[in-house]
């Protein structure tokens, strides 16, 4: 393994992250999550991140996707300074906007429908009910859930909760997805079409990934895989 992930891509890129590192302080002890990550993600171009539980795959996700600030380090998305040009609420409407997260767990609400809890981040971008409404139903029929539409979470199985959950992380279109674990909680065929799923709407979409995943089947799938131990990331190949 060698440590290059900021090694030539074929696509332009559209996110730069240099130098990352994340600490926390525990009991007086200082400890290093994170130690200098260097990663480039090319414009619709997936890139998978496997490691042992505990190592920071999801810290690091958790980093590029604005939702925990890295100790010291930049992130370039599409030329702007995620951490330097931004405040709170210029970063909130950036999540909404150009960040869609699918984690192991779907976090829907479960007093909501499908349709309802896909129009969320229209509605939270300014958009009408009406409007939210065709965007989210747009959605769901690329999921293929266009008979679920006003069922509830409850009422879903767990490989369609995922699929409410991914057609809500892509109802803006943003320009790329995080996915952390999206398959830990599912069974093996179940699974297997997520996957599918996952880089049919990729190509489709014409949008980057980026996954955190145990499953060697899903890393392998992606076209650069990294491997993050001790705190770095190491190139697996492509």
């Amino acid at each position: 393994m060698t440590d290059l992930s900021t090694r030539s891509i074929d696509h332009e890129p559209l996110l730069v992250a240099t130098e990352l590192y994340k600490d926390y302080s525990e009991e007086g002890k200082q400890i290093e999550v994170l130690r200098g990550i260097d990663l480039t993600i090319g414009e619709g171009e997936a890139v998978s991140i496997v490691g042992a539980s505990g190592v920071g795959k999801s810290t690091l996700l958790q980093i590029i996707g604005t939702l925990e600030q890295p100790s010291r380090g930049r992130i370039l998305f599409c030329g702007i300074d995620l951490y330097h040009a931004m405040d709170d609420d210029r970063r909130a409407e950036f999540r909404n906007r150009d960040i869609g997260f699918v984690f192991q767990f779907h976090h829907l609400l479960m007093d909501f429908n499908a349709l309802e809890n896909v129009m969320l981040p229209a509605m939270i971008a300014g958009f009408n009910p009406r409007q939210a409404r065709e965007k989210a139903g747009d959605m769901l029929a690329r999921v293929h859930l266009v008979d679920r539409l006003t069922h509830r979470p409850g009422e879903l199985s767990g490989g369609e909760r995922q699929r409410v959950a991914i057609a809500r992380a892509l109802v803006m279109h943003p320009k790329l997805i995080i996915a952390d674990e999206p398959t830990g909680n599912l069974d093996q065929e179940m699974s297997v079409d997520i996957h599918r799923l996952l880089f049919q709407l990729k190509s489709t979409l014409q949008i980057s990934l980026l996954i955190a995943t145990h499953d060697i089947d899903l890393a392998q799938t992606a076209e650069r895989r990294f491997r993050l131990k001790s705190g770095r990331l190491f190139d697996e190949g492509a």
